[in-house]
């Protein structure tokens, strides 16, 4: 994981949250006026706070993750510990969920406070070289400090929601008043800000998800082993999908894979990229020299 991939990746995600911060402005400028913007800034930043230094325990929980220790799980703590090794980063604790659709996650907002889980699903399904390859690209979320930038992106996302459902109650005054919010522009922009918001939050997970494969592949040395792990996991969470009403909806976007059906209009919302296209990149890049 070179500085050079990192930096780029720093300035997508700058540009990206730059576009979310503008419109949050004129949002929140057009709606309440300074006063607003700044009363759902400190209320939004505020749970953000919050959600960066307990989203470990949120997602986990939602998960009813287990930490397990070196004699529980000796080779899923041995295969972690080589990865952390190589990338010369401290070893995170290491967790196992009872759920029996394979997927995994990483969380945590940085290398010194990292938790790796993995549910029972996915240790079932996977070969000891396919498993090392999809806990090198959680531990390249980690390394990439993705938590952060989603707790980021989700707080000013927030901001614009909260700003938005507040233009519902703004009073219509006659048309003879040239101060008045235009009813017509109050309905777009209930409407279409946190679709935008939304889709900005989408951005940065899909990014981030191509970003992780490619240094997850680098870290391991395996990104054919990472591309056999992703179709299986792709069929197992396929057959076995998560209720989109339960808890694990809300940290769906931190699973490698979509643990959600992935069906209706929720597949246009999707927080990953295709897993097709993510497959055919790996196989790309098990061609390219310095893959070898």
């Amino acid at each position: 994981m070179t500085g050079l991939r990192r930096g780029a990746n720093a300035v997508k995600t700058t540009a990206l949250l730059a576009v979310l911060t503008a419109l949050i402005i004129v949002v929140g400028g057009y709606v309440a006026g300074p006063t607003g913007v700044v009363v759902a800034a400190l209320l939004s930043l505020g749970l953000n706070a919050y959600l960066y230094f307990n989203s470990d325990k949120l997602a986990l929980r939602s998960m009813a993750a287990r930490q397990v220790s070196p004699q529980e799980a000796p080779d899923l703590y041995s295969v972690v510990a080589e990865l952390s090794q190589r990338a010369g980063q401290p070893m995170p604790r290491i967790y196992v969920s009872p759920i029996a659709q394979p997927n995994a996650f990483a969380t945590g907002r940085n290398p010194e406070h990292a938790a790796v889980a993995v549910t029972a699903g996915i240790l079932q399904i996977l070969s000891r070289r396919e498993l090392r390859a999809v806990l090198g690209h959680e531990l390249a979320h980690v390394y990439n400090r993705d938590i952060l930038t989603s707790s980021i992106a989700a707080g000013l996302a927030g901001i614009v929601t909260t700003l938005a459902n507040l233009a519902i109650f703004l009073p219509f005054a006659s048309r003879e008043d040239d101060d008045a919010p235009n009813p017509l522009v109050t309905l777009l922009t209930v409407m279409l800000a946190p679709l935008a918001a939304g889709l900005i939050q989408l951005a940065v997970s899909r990014s981030r998800e191509y970003q992780a494969d490619y240094d997850g592949a680098e870290l391991s040395g395996d990104p054919l082993a990472l591309a056999s792990a992703l179709a299986k996991i792709s069929r197992g969470t396929e057959a076995l999908p998560l209720p989109a009403e339960s808890s694990v909806a809300t940290q769906s976007h931190l699973m490698i894979a979509n643990p959600l059906s992935g069906r209706g209009i929720s597949a246009l919302f999707a927080t990953h990229p295709p897993m097709e296209e993510r497959i055919r990149r790996l196989k790309q890049l098990a061609l390219t020299p310095a893959a070898a």
